[in-house]
C-alpha cells in the first residue's frame, strides 16, 4: 500500500536530513542519531576512555588497536611526565595498579618503566603489553580518527608535549589536550594554538543545600581565562540542557565523562553535548546506533 503524499514528503525530508548530517561527520568523530523534541539531529563524539579499557588493558596500544579496529572515531590517553623527560601512557602517578610493581612515574626513566608488564592484570592475553610513550600511541591513530591527550602533571610537562604532538605527522583536527590542571591548557594553547584544548572538572554537591560547584557560569569563565576550546566534565553533576546552552551560547564545546549507561548516554547525545567519553565505546556506539 502506498504512503499518503505528505508522509512521503516527512520521510524525504528526512532522509535528506540524515543525508547531509552523515556527510557533515565523514571526516572526524561519530553520529548519534538522536531526534530531540524540535526534530533535530544531533551529533556526539564517542570516545573510548583510555582505549577500548573495558576489554583491553586501559592506556595500551591494545586497548588503542582494539578502538580502532572496532571503528570507535577517538580514543583519550593519560599521559605522565618521567624522570628523563619523556611522556608515558599511564593514568595513576605511580604503576602498582596496572603492572603489580610500584613506581612512581616522576621518580623513574623511561627505560624503567618499559620493562613493566601492563597487560598480564587485565588477562593471559594481554601479558607483554608495556607502558607506551604518547609517541608510539599516537602513531597507531587512523586517518580520519583523534585523540584526547589528557596531562595528568603541570605545564612542566607542556615542552616534551609539544614535541610529540608535532612530531607525530598528526594534523591539528585530530589531537585535543586536555587536563583538569588550568596552567597545563594555558600554556599547552599558548604553545600550541592550533590544537584545542578543553579544561576538564568534576563536581561537587552541598550536602546541607544540594546546590553544585562549581557552577556554570564559574566554569565558563575558568575555561575563558586560560583560552580554552571548551570544558570537559563529569557527567555526575548539573548538567540539563540549560547548562549545555550557555556554554554553547558562550561559544564552548562541552564534552562529558565517563559514561558507560546507554540511558544516561542518550540523555546527554539529546543533550547535545559535543561528546561522551565511555569505557565502552563500541557497545555504546552499536546501542545508540551510531555511524562509524
Amino acid at each position: 500500500m502506498q504512503a499518503p503524499t505528505s508522509l512521503g514528503h516527512v520521510l524525504f525530508q528526512f532522509v535528506v536530513l540524515l543525508r547531509d548530517q552523515v556527510l557533515r561527520t565523514l571526516l572526524f568523530g561519530a553520529t548519534v542519531l538522536s531526534v530531540s523534541p524540535n526534530d533535530q539531529i544531533s551529533a556526539t563524539e564517542i570516545v573510548a576512555h583510555r582505549g577500548e579499557s573495558a576489554d583491553a588493558p586501559e592506556n595500551t596500544l591494545a586497548a588503542f588497536r582494539l578502538a580502532w579496529e572496532r571503528k570507535v572515531p577517538a580514543i583519550e590517553l593519560d599521559v605522565h611526565l618521567t624522570k628523563d623527560d619523556r611522556l608515558i601512557v599511564c593514568h595513576d602517578a605511580d604503576t602498582k595498579r596496572t603492572t603489580g610493581t610500584s613506581m612512581l612515574i616522576a621518580k623513574s626513566t623511561l627505560a624503567e618503566l618499559r620493562t613493566l608488564d601492563a597487560g598480564r592484570w587485565k588477562g593471559a592475553r594481554w601479558a607483554g603489553e608495556k607502558l607506551p610513550t604518547l609517541e608510539e600511541a599516537l602513531a597507531t591513530i587512523p586517518d580520519g580518527a583523534r585523540c584526547f591527550i589528557e596531562v595528568k602533571v603541570g605545564p612542566e610537562a607542556v615542552p616534551a608535549l609539544v614535541k610529540a604532538v608535532e612530531g607525530s605527522g598528526k594534523c591539528p583536527e585530530q589531537l585535543a589536550v586536555i587536563a583538569f590542571n588550568a596552567k597545563t591548557i594555558a600554556e599547552s594553547k599558548q604553545k600550541m594554538p592550533q590544537y584545542e584544548a578543553y579544561w576538564l572538572s568534576g563536581f561537587r554537591q552541598d550536602k546541607a543545600t544540594g546546590a553544585w560547584s562549581p557552577g556554570v557560569d564559574e566554569l565558563i569563565q575558568q575555561a575563558k581565562s586560560i583560552n580554552a576550546d571548551g570544558l570537559d566534565l563529569s557527567h555526575q553533576g548539573p548538567i540539563d540542557r540549560e547548562f549545555v546552552q550557555r556554554v554553547k551560547a558562550a561559544k564552548l564545546k562541552l564534552f562529558v565523562w565517563t559514561v558507560d549507561d546507554t540511558v544516561i548516554a542518550r540523555k546527554f547525545a539529546d543533550l547535545g553535548v559535543d561528546g561522551i567519553t565511555t569505557n565502552r565505546g563500541a557497545v555504546l556506539m552499536q546501542q545508540l546506533k551510531v555511524i562509524p
